[in-house]
């Protein structure tokens, strides 16, 4: 993992070490064991994490129950459920730890007490929400604007490693593709290597 302040400010921008002090403060390692559940569906997500290290996939049950991977979250990222956290509605999503993970983990009581502690808090939690606002935005550009393959390219670059740690068809669900789709595609571009 990259260093917390560094982290921290590659996110939101520059803040004093006295801010990033307190900051750092609040947030408390946490470790999940292989399939442990972060937060599930129909929940409230009550806490908000930067992985150190480990995956956690994110998912949720079509009506026909068939499991729908939505985003595999690694070293680096901040994960949480978004309508759960931000907004006390029930999960959409499930998130489970699909191998050991450690965390740096703040809860939502200490995200509340962070905010009147540090009243730039809230100018920073904008720019998170703005941030994930930017991420679903290029998803869906993604999604509407490049082909499959493109989709496939484009992921793989950003994320070479995730082709040997988790099932494919995880992978084929984040690019909104089916795994037959993907296999094509996979044994295309290894032709062409």
């Amino acid at each position: 993992m990259k260093d917390f302040n560094q982290l921290i400010q590659e996110y939101f921008g520059p803040l004093s070490q006295d801010d990033l002090a307190i900051i750092h403060s609040y947030f408390k390692e946490e470790k999940l064991d292989r399939n442990e559940i972060f937060t599930e569906s129909g929940q409230i997500c009550n806490k908000l994490s930067i992985v150190k290290s480990g995956i956690l996939r994110i998912y949720a049950l079509s009506d026909e129950g068939r499991e729908i991977t939505q985003w595999l979250s690694v070293k680096d990222f901040f994960v949480t459920e978004i309508m759960g956290f931000f907004f006390n509605q029930p999960n959409r999503w499930t998130i489970q730890a699909f191998t050991e993970t450690e965390l740096l983990t703040i809860t939502k009581t200490d995200y509340l007490k962070l905010c009147k502690e540090l009243p730039k808090w809230n100018e920073i939690e904008k720019k998170v929400i703005f941030k994930c606002f930017v991420m679903m935005e290029n998803r869906i550009f993604s999604h509407l604007s490049m082909t499959a393959e493109e989709r496939y390219n484009q992921y793989f670059e950003h994320n070479k490693e995730l082709f040997h740690q988790v099932p494919l068809q995880y992978i084929a669900s984040v690019l909104g593709m089916t795994p037959e789709t993907f296999s094509r595609i996979r044994k295309k571009q290894a032709g062409n290597s």
